[in-house]
């Protein structure tokens, strides 16, 4: 049954969002990030590297810096292959645990999406019914009958621990939850792949919205068949070979 304790306001958890995708890429062979279980504060004595680099570097990942979070979780690592872009400039990562549990995190820039928890709202298409929504402490909890995730609301962003609940109970979900917190310099170098290693390509659905431009990570494709005067012609022309 829905929890109706008290009627507020939550921006809603899409439980099956990108779960599939982002749990694909963190499944095959898993790369782990060091330094600990996750990626923990004052992990490493060294210095960060310069706060331009590791911009550059979450611009190469098409995120901001800002919107890089980590977390942590007993028996839990980051998967670092699961480091990627979510929306226009979000972030997310899957942490794993040896016995295949997995732990999504999310941050997104989403305002003005909200939901009524008292109002029963009818689920969209394709997505499964709530059977719990309900504060805990200062987050949300929201499950179905196969996934379920804590929510909350950090300076117009919209942080996202979620899982499924047949791999992560809720007390290690919780815990997971009240960890998150925004990398420090040090989180970042450890959490953000190095800029040549970054993926360029633009995920799916990209191209518009909030983000779609300036900062965005995004670097323009050079065609290789186009003269370097003239109109910007293709250059078609055929070679000595035929």
């Amino acid at each position: 049954m829905t929890s109706h304790s008290r009627p507020r306001r939550l921006r809603p958890v899409l439980m099956t969002m990108t779960l599939a995708v982002v749990l694909a890429a963190a499944g095959c062979g898993a790369e782990v990030a060091t330094g600990g279980d996750a990626a923990g504060r004052g992990g490493s004595a060294a210095p960060a590297p310069d706060r331009a680099e590791l911009e550059a570097r979450a611009r190469a990942v098409q995120t901001l810096t800002e919107h890089v979070w980590v977390t942590e979780a007993t028996g839990y690592t980051l998967a670092r292959q699961s480091v990627g872009v979510i929306g226009d400039d979000g972030f997310a990562s899957v942490y794993t645990a040896p016995d295949g549990g997995q732990i999504q995190l999310s941050v997104e820039r989403r305002p003005h999406a909200e939901a009524d928890c008292g109002e029963d709202p009818a689920p969209p298409d394709g997505q499964e019914p709530l059977v719990t929504c309900e504060p805990d402490g200062e987050q949300w909890y929201r499950a179905t009958e196969s996934g379920h995730a804590y929510t909350q609301e950090r300076g117009g962003l919209v942080v996202t621990v979620r899982g499924k609940r047949a791999d992560v109970d809720r007390a290690t979900l919780r815990s997971a939850a009240r960890a998150a917190h925004r990398a420090d310099d040090h989180e970042l170098d450890r959490v953000l792949p190095p800029a040549e290693e970054a993926p360029r390509q633009q995920p799916p659905g990209e191209g518009s919205g909030e983000g779609s431009g300036e900062g965005s990570g995004r670097q323009p494709v050079e065609r290789g068949d186009l003269p370097p005067v003239g109109d910007g012609a293709p250059n078609n022309d055929v070679g000595a070979s035929g």
